[in-house]
């Protein structure tokens, strides 16, 4: 089984320089790899060719389009059979091409998807954004990898499918939640998904605060768009962020009201929690303050997004009128 990765980028040369770096070092040579780029004048091109030089089968590609045809146009270029995508924000532990070949192998799956993990070497800010996203105390643990198949659905930074399935599901589609909006059209069409735990990568996100509590606001909206897209796919955990914020607002408001410090307790409990699991996780304090920032960013960014897009309806309008003209 030849594997092809592809991996959009956009003006991240350092970036690529990593990722790439931690694919020269895989104990399983026998793949590809298409970086597809939106052209700027910070390209990655010259880093590709260094690896290329050095014995990496990398190929560079420069397309103006969006990440998600850029993903579908690399996947038309690719020539293995089994397609690997990341994000190019991604670190790729040494043995993971060897982890999913024998997982395969064993047990062959059409799709499957692996968790995102931090590494050592990350800062502070970095840590404490991928508590947040992998704890049981706020996204439930799917990305962290949960084992519940019926609810784990693959993501586009770490996943992989066959040739089939992009033949017949047709790729990604221009909107927000792509990746998701994907991994259920490759369920509704009776293909197999699997988490391989053991295939985690190291997710390097890029993230200030206020850039993370944009895009948890946008994944608010997506999931508004993919509910109508997919009847039945939300769930009750989708519309726990919403009811944790307006609970929040709720509790600080009735303390002033009644002028009773209680009615804050259950914010004070969940705030220690956070705090001592990332503490545990990490074993840096500063992290640990950060995961609680990070947990309510997360929380209530997704949260509003949700409600705003409920009620309006902005993001949803505009996503289907880009899908009736592909």
């Amino acid at each position: 089984m030849k594997f092809s990765v592809i991996v959009p980028v956009y003006s991240r040369p350092q970036e690529m320089e990593e990722f790439l770096a931690s694919l020269a070092k895989q104990t399983d040579k026998d793949f590809e790899v298409i970086v597809m780029e939106e052209p700027s004048h910070n390209q990655c091109d010259g880093v590709c060719d260094r690896y290329r030089m050095a014995g990496l089968d990398v190929k560079h590609y420069a397309v103006h389009a969006g990440r998600s045809e850029r993903r579908n146009e690399g996947i038309r270029k690719a020539g293995g059979d089994y397609l690997l995508l990341f994000d190019s924000d991604c670190i790729i532990p040494p043995q993971y091409m060897e982890t999913v070949r024998n997982a395969l192998t064993d047990s062959y799956v059409d799709c499957f998807g692996g968790p995102d993990s931090a590494d050592s070497s990350f800062s502070d800010v970095q840590l404490a954004v991928n508590y947040s996203m992998t704890s049981m105390m706020t996204t439930g643990g799917i990305r962290g990898g949960m084992k519940r198949v019926d609810k784990f659905l693959p993501r586009s930074f770490n996943m992989g499918f066959s040739r089939e399935v992009f033949d017949r599901i047709g790729g990604y589609r221009d909107m927000i939640g792509e990746d998701t909006d994907l991994s259920l059209r490759i369920k509704e069409a009776g293909f197999s998904v699997r988490l391989i735990k053991e295939a985690y990568v190291y997710h390097k996100r890029r993230l200030t605060l206020r850039k993370f509590y944009r895009q948890v606001n946008t994944f608010g909206k997506a999931r508004v768009l993919l509910t109508k897209l997919h009847p039945g796919s939300l769930k009750l955990t989708h519309l726990f962020p919403a009811c944790f914020a307006i609970g929040n607002v709720l509790l600080v408001l009735m303390s002033i009201i009644m002028c009773q410090w209680l009615w804050l307790l259950p914010i004070v409990l969940y705030v220690a929690a956070i705090f001592v699991e990332s503490y545990v996780r990490n074993r840096r304090w500063r992290v640990a303050f950060l995961s609680v920032a990070t947990s309510y960013i997360q929380m209530f960014g997704y949260g509003i997004g949700f409600m705003d897009e409920m009620i309006t309806h902005r993001a949803t309008d505009m996503a289907a009128e880009r899908l009736y003209r592909q």
